[in-house]
């Protein structure tokens, strides 16, 4: 179980970290935590649920993330409308670190076993009026380490402000609220979640195809992170409307990925994307682990 749970690229105070791993290409080029880019991006499900108001209806999406060697995070999503201002979506996600060994205290092999991260999710968001929108996401997460498991409760609260005209975007979520119901350990000693208060703002701009972004994240948390490493930058290069370029650099990432003081790249990230009718591909470069770089890719196809 230990090797499954050091392997996260943030602190290991909380469990299920996997859930701040990221899972949609276009948010992860932005830095890996935008909260407010206004896109018919139906894996903003995973970030800000409140943004579904702007996804097509009957929406399918697939996501892979080749996290490390032997680990890799899928996921899967489906959207669907609910009258004029509601959206409804179901999402699972899971990350499979793939056959590790099994050994004893002096090291030697005696079998392998296999461990597992999932989280089951609904949410639905509603357009409260022309420029505010909610929602709400359930969870449910499920841990499998050899012989070992747990169980937890979490939810996600969203909100969004979008003025078209003026092309400003403004959202705050809170990720992550509940807790364990099962422990893995013997004794009943519970981990809590990692919860997760962010604040984004976007801006398009009229005269020029680019979007730039700022996401303040983990705004609750402030033990031994300084003050610029809460923050996330992106900028969106738009050629056209069916297509996109992101750049982002995410500061906490960037000092937390450094080693012997070097940041390899650690922090930047680049993806694009592109819309052709009903179906929609992103790809995305990024470095979530010290061990190596992740390719994130993500395929959608509206019904």
């Amino acid at each position: 179980m230990s090797a499954a749970m050091s392997a996260w690229a943030q602190d290991g105070k909380t469990g299920y970290q996997f859930l701040n791993i990221p899972i949609g290409a276009h948010s992860a080029a932005l830095g890996g935590a935008n909260i407010s880019i206004v896109e018919d991006d139906a894996t903003m499900m995973w970030t800000n649920a409140a943004m579904l108001t702007n996804v097509s209806d009957n929406s399918i999406v697939l996501g892979f993330n080749s996290y490390i060697r032997s680990s890799s995070l899928m996921s899967a999503g489906y959207t669907k409308a609910i009258g004029e201002r509601g959206t409804w979506a179901l999402g699972a996600q899971m990350l499979d670190y793939g056959k590790m060994d099994e050994t004893d205290e002096m090291g030697t092999v005696s079998g392998s076993f296999s461990a597992k991260d999932l989280n089951f999710q609904t949410s639905y968001s509603y357009l409260l009026s022309d420029r505010w929108s909610g929602a709400i996401t359930a969870k449910v997460l499920l841990s499998n380490y050899a012989d070992y498991s747990s169980t937890a409760m979490g939810a996600d609260l969203a909100l969004n402000y979008f003025d078209e005209e003026k092309g400003v975007s403004f959202s705050v979520v809170g990720r992550n609220l509940g807790g364990q119901i099962k422990s893995f350990y013997e004794d009943g000693s519970k981990e809590s979640l990692p919860f997760d208060l962010a604040f984004g703002l976007s801006k398009d701009f009229a005269n020029a195809p680019l979007r730039v972004s700022v996401t303040a994240d983990d705004v609750t948390n402030w033990d031994d992170v300084k003050f610029i490493q809460h923050f996330v930058l992106g900028m969106d290069i738009l050629p056209s409307k069916n297509t996109w370029v992101a750049l982002g650099y995410n500061f906490r990432r960037a000092n937390e990925m450094k080693v012997n003081k070097k940041g390899h790249w650690a922090g930047f990230s680049i993806g694009a994307g592109l819309n052709v009718k009903k179906f929609k591909v992103g790809v995305t470069y990024g470095k979530y682990h010290v061990a190596a770089s992740s390719i994130l890719i993500n395929a959608g196809f509206s019904l």
